[in-house]
């Protein structure tokens, strides 16, 4: 294990991966129950797309950690599925077979410019300051969506508010942040996944954690053939062109999928592997002189890539590296030890989704919000008085929680940038992917406008 995964070169141990494991997946193991709640309303079955969620998730981790041997856990992405059922099926009018072939046709465009190393170029391309913008942005959204997902949040008559604490959740989110906040102070090991299992716990008599009723796993099997190729069926792929008047439009959302996808992970990557070190300077150096996939970051974003086709085929939305996967990290793992141990999670979970959906957002909050913390470190590396560097970093770090978008914040960011290099007659030092990726940017606004 230690020659396989190079623990001691990585500065971690056995049981630092394994906490870290078990941090990433109570972190996001929201969306094993989530996602099939979601995509169902689009008439898929909705013990298929459980089934279709976890093991698209325990495949691209294992993939991410066995091949890549970075702490990354993937799974299908919140923001992305609601786009598919709202925007695609309910608004667009497309079928779940249809928006699952655009999804598979997404990930093969991703398998492509990651092949190409397409990928890999922009993210050497993006200056520095917007680097450390990005992951001090990402730490502001991690610690947000644990707001969020909490509920103390509220946005009553579209008002932003701190919600009256007179729900036990609330109470529990409260006791749980506390208790987390205290143990990181005196440098508990394990702390963040302590806090998640007490606070879990107190849970129990407080009324939040509880049990949900969910199909048997033998019952998920039987539906689940209603979606594993469904892309394939006349219905699928066989029928998203043959209308012609709505190629353009299916050209579209292809597109809109693409975009997000693809920079929602070098989001994630940059903000949670920079400064811990997974991805280093000499991974960049190992990047621009291999031919193949040799690095880290090749091969982490080739796992990525992979997985958002594989769970097109299985039938869920867009497989792609969870941010959550922060926690993970913030918990002390570095390599793939980490990313198994999310998959083996995942594996016991098909036959434990009862119990695994009874950890309250309330427990898995705190984590994300001291997590958050952490990362807004990367923040100190960028020179606030330069306002030339300041303006982009700022619409960078914040667009990504005001939007609930890594992408958005990274387009801000991108825009803000050359304007400012424009307006200082230094438009040449703006790098041509950068230009390009802006263009493509305001050009997926455009096009959202009228779809």
């Amino acid at each position: 294990m230690e020659r396989f995964f190079k623990l001691k070169q990585n500065g971690t141990t056995v049981g630092r991966e394994l906490v870290a494991g078990f941090t990433t997946f109570f972190a996001m193991a929201y969306i094993i129950a989530v996602n099939p709640t979601l995509l169902s309303q689009s008439g898929m079955e909705w013990g298929a797309v459980f089934l279709a969620t976890i093991i698209s998730s325990i495949i691209g981790t294992l993939v991410m950690g066995l091949v890549a041997n970075v702490p990354y856990a993937l799974a299908p992405g919140m923001g992305l599925n609601a786009f598919f059922v709202y925007t695609v099926c309910f608004t667009l009018g497309f079928t779940w077979q249809q928006a699952l072939s655009m999804v598979f046709i997404c990930g093969l465009i991703n398998i492509i410019i990651t092949v190409t190393k397409v990928r890999k170029y922009i993210i050497k391309a993006i200056p520095r300051s917007l680097q450390n913008a990005i992951g001090g942005g990402i730490g502001i959204f991690v610690a947000y969506i644990g707001l969020l997902n909490v509920g103390i949040i509220t946005f009553d008559s579209g008002v932003p508010a701190l919600a009256t604490l007179n729900q036990p959740s609330f109470w529990l989110f409260l006791i749980g942040l506390a208790l987390t906040i205290v143990l990181l102070v005196c440098k508990v090991k394990g702390a963040i996944l302590i806090g998640i299992v007490v606070t879990a716990l107190l849970g129990i008599p407080m009324g939040v954690t509880t049990t949900t009723e969910t199909i048997s796993f033998t019952e998920a099997c039987q539906q689940l053939p209603t979606t594993f190729g469904a892309i394939f069926t006349s219905e699928g792929l066989g029928s998203l062109f043959s209308d012609a008047s709505k190629i353009p439009l299916v050209l579209v959302t292809i597109f809109s999928f693409s975009l997000s996808d693809t920079f929602d992970t070098i989001g994630t990557f940059i903000g949670t592997g920079r400064r811990t070190g997974i991805f280093s300077d000499q991974d960049e150096k190992t990047m621009e002189t291999s031919v193949g996939f040799k690095s880290k970051m090749d091969k982490a974003l080739f796992a990525d890539a992979t997985a958002t086709s594989i769970g097109a085929i299985l039938g869920t939305s867009n497989t792609t590296t969870y941010v959550e996967s922060a926690a993970g990290i913030g918990a002390g793992g570095r390599t793939g030890l980490t990313s198994v141990v999310v998959a083996l999670c995942f594996a016991v979970s098909a036959f434990l989704a009862t119990f695994v959906s009874a950890i309250p957002f309330a427990a898995t909050a705190p984590a994300l919000v001291v997590v958050g913390i952490m990362m807004l470190s990367a923040f100190k590396e960028i020179k606030w008085d330069d306002f030339d560097e300041a303006i982009p970093a700022f619409f960078a770090g914040i667009f990504m929680a005001i939007c609930y978008s890594i992408s958005y914040g990274i387009a801000a960011g991108f825009i803000f940038y050359c304007i400012t290099k424009i307006c200082k007659k230094q438009a040449k030092q703006i790098h041509p992917i950068l230009w390009g990726a802006t263009v493509l940017f305001i050009l997926n606004f455009v096009l959202l406008t009228f779809i």
